[in-house]
């Protein structure tokens, strides 16, 4: 990691690439429409997913709109293009028990 950026710098930056994709969002695109099934940000399990050494964070994503879609990640940004058509669902205060 360059010693010049802080992790705070680097939290912001994917928050602003990953955008509104959080678990049970939906958003919408020129290739689909995709509900997000989790958020990856553990740069080494990313890079793994993604095939990529340079991944800070991945998407893991669903097409909604066929029904033979198979999960899989991505780590394209937010952009303008993308649309959010559902909010990701509200994180839970605490885990359940087991």
């Amino acid at each position: 990691m360059n010693p010049t950026i802080i992790p705070a710098q680097v939290a912001d930056t994917v928050d602003r690439e990953v955008g509104p994709r959080r678990p049970g969002a939906i958003y919408q695109n020129s290739t689909g429409a995709f509900e997000v099934l989790a958020l990856v940000t553990d740069p080494q399990k990313a890079a793994q997913l993604l095939h990529r050494d340079s991944a800070r964070w991945a998407v893991i994503v669903r097409d909604v709109l066929r029904a033979d879609s198979e999960p899989y990640a991505t780590g394209e940004v937010w952009t303008t293009e993308d649309r959010l058509v559902r909010e990701a669902k509200p994180a839970p205060a605490y885990a359940p028990a087991a």
